[in-house]
């Protein structure tokens, strides 16, 4: 079976660069920055704050996407009618042009590759196209968060990308650097918005266009999730408005905390099976959304697509939204809430209890487990000496909270396999092998693997009761790894792992935290390897100085983590600070690929 490559029509273009290319590329980029901060203090009189450390914002401007539930806080203003933005889309597209200009005349071209924007070639050669990342680790970067946005256009709301020619210039300047792909966020909210099954691709497939022309790859993530309430998060995407609509009548579909505080960002997996929503249950919802999008790219599986990621939480990472931080709830480094109260939790809780022989355990979550700032000498529950974690009642409810978000996972990851892997999609050659009959046995595998996020909960680790992987769903403790039971359920579903805070060390967090970013990820490289899960690697906060990616590099094959246990990096995020920062990123992809 041949193997399914980039369409030659794609290819067609190519980046041409002397040695001095990337220096006027940051430049323009500076200068285009510069532009839009003398626009920002017109339009607002607030500058644009220069600053690295991750700020949230605490209100949207307000424009009409906000009345679809659509807003930004970044400084660029969003398109919400043909001239809202025009400022902006000229401004940009003059400094991109007059760069064009200035390195033909340079002889120092950008060639950006025409494509057909109405379908993709289907034929591939069969050859595989080599790595750029050598025998190295391969680093792919995110793209923002709203790089595929919804505006009105003709009294039509449509979806499209933001800063077309920014992102051709920066993707093509990414593959030259030797950035193996990018990961986008495929959002439910954007996609999915206009109604039921009513699906809209039409950004993502032009994006995709845009990524392959310039000889990347593409980690796709299924993201079922709102944004705006995370770390980095700088825009806001909700779920689809009919979602809302109905959770404007059933509060319960949503994740709820001890206090009643609805989280809006996902739905709850108590009612995955609960057919809610227009007839179909989450899960099939779910299914439907995966199966369109890979209906629409298929073409793409294994030559551009390289793996389908399925959100299963917040953040688009399993685990409970214990820790919420956007609204103020929660601050660093507090135990966070156990999130199992809305009625459908508390219904399985309830029958859980009562088989287990103790139906008074199936009234309500642990009653002394604090708050979200609590430490863990504030609660009776976390406790690490006398704490009810460590009783009869703390292990019933901590398997069962655990094994909630384990079955949540299995559910999803089993319907997206079937749409991933059914009859027709693209398959590759994986291996053969002699039969006892003589025969020879060939064996293909899915050409897009599948794949999911943890959350790197480090804060409390070096406490015997692990209160934050606690709370997030994770029965982590001292004398139990709870991380075993995820792999084991990935495995199962030949299904790869993503793990974030690759770039952080135990030193860089204040003692009262207990943290232990490195013993932690060091617990799920070995939980990986035991079950042969491919691990890849991200950093949680965007940085740039050598601390961090030194310790990128040693959790890829350094000292600390033995070689080749990350099977790739994902960097977060590409933008502005990356590009201000070029040259050390330049130096750090050049040590990935290099194994240095």
């Amino acid at each position: 079976m041949p193997f399914h490559r980039l369409p030659t029509s794609v290819l067609c273009g190519s980046v041409h660069s002397s040695r001095g290319f990337l220096a006027p590329l940051r430049s323009a980029l500076a200068a285009a920055r510069r532009l839009r901060g003398a626009r920002c203090q017109r339009e607002s009189g607030a500058c644009r704050s220069q600053g690295r450390q991750v700020t949230h914002p605490t209100a949207h401007p307000r424009t009409l996407d906000d009345d679809f539930g659509f807003g930004s806080s970044s400084p660029e203003p969003i398109v919400a009618t043909p001239g809202a933005n025009a400022l902006s889309e000229v401004e940009d597209d003059l400094y991109m042009h007059k760069f064009l200009r200035e390195k033909q005349k340079e002889k120092q071209s950008v060639q950006i590759p025409l494509v057909d924007e109405d379908s993709f070639d289907t034929q591939y050669p069969d050859a595989e196209q080599p790595s750029s990342s050598g025998s190295g680790c391969p680093v792919y970067v995110m793209l923002p968060l709203d790089t595929v946005w919804v505006v009105e256009r003709e009294e039509k709301r449509i979806s499209v990308l933001k800063k077309e020619r920014s992102l051709d210039i920066a993707l093509h300047t990414l593959k030259q650097a030797g950035v193996e792909g990018v990961m986008v966020d495929v959002w439910w909210g954007i996609v999915e918005r206009a109604g039921p099954r009513q699906y809209d691709f039409n950004a993502y497939k032009r994006l995709f266009q845009k990524v392959a022309g310039a000889g990347l790859k593409v980690q796709a993530v299924m993201s079922f999730h709102a944004a705006g309430g995370n770390v980095g998060d700088t825009c806001k995407i909700p779920l689809p408005k009919w979602i809302l609509d109905i959770g404007e009548h059933n509060l319960d579909i949503y994740y709820t905390d001890k206090a009643g505080h609805r989280n809006k960002e996902c739905l709850s997996l108590g009612c995955d099976d609960v057919p809610l929503f227009w007839g179909r249950t989450p899960v099939q919802m779910y299914r439907d959304f995966i199966d369109a999008f890979a209906d629409m790219f298929q073409e793409l599986f294994g030559s551009v697509i390289t793996e389908v990621t399925v959100g299963l939480g917040p953040a688009g990472e399993l685990r409970y939204p214990s820790y919420p931080e956007g609204d103020g709830r929660w601050r660093f480094p507090g135990v966070g809430e156990f999130q199992c109260y809305d009625k459908y939790m508390l219904e399985c809780l309830r029958r859980a209890a009562e088989a287990a022989g103790h139906p008074e355990w199936g009234r309500s979550g642990p009653h002394d487990a604090g708050h979200y700032n609590s430490s863990i000498w504030d609660s009776g529950f976390f406790n690490s000496n006398t704490g009810s974690w460590n009783t009869a009642y703390g292990e019933f409810f901590l398997s069962w909270y655990s094994d909630m978000l384990l079955k949540h996972a299995d559910r999803v990851l089993t319907v997206a396999a079937e749409v991933l892997n059914k009859h027709g999609r693209p398959r590759v050659f994986r291996s053969m092998r002699d039969a006892s009959n003589g025969h020879v046995i060939y064996e293909f595998a899915p050409a897009c693997k599948m794949g999911i996020k943890l959350a790197g909960v480090h804060w409390w680790f070096k406490s015997r009761s692990h209160a934050a992987e606690l709370t997030a769903g994770y029965y982590n403790t001292r004398e139990r790894n709870g991380y075993l039971p995820f792999m084991a359920m990935l495995r199962q579903h030949d299904a790869s792992l993503s793990f974030t805070c690759v770039e952080m060390r135990d030193c860089e967090h204040p003692p009262e935290g207990r943290c232990s970013p490195q013993q932690l990820l060091q617990q799920v490289i070995e939980s990986a390897e035991a079950y042969g899960v491919p691990l890849s690697g991200e950093n949680a906060l965007q940085r740039y100085d050598d601390y961090a990616f030194d310790r990128i590099a040693e959790s890829a094959f350094g000292r600390s983590a033995r070689a080749g246990r990350l099977t790739q990096v994902t960097f977060l995020r590409m933008g502005d600070l990356m590009f201000d920062n070029w040259d050390a990123f330049s130096r750090f992809l050049n040590r990935m690929r290099n194994k240095a």
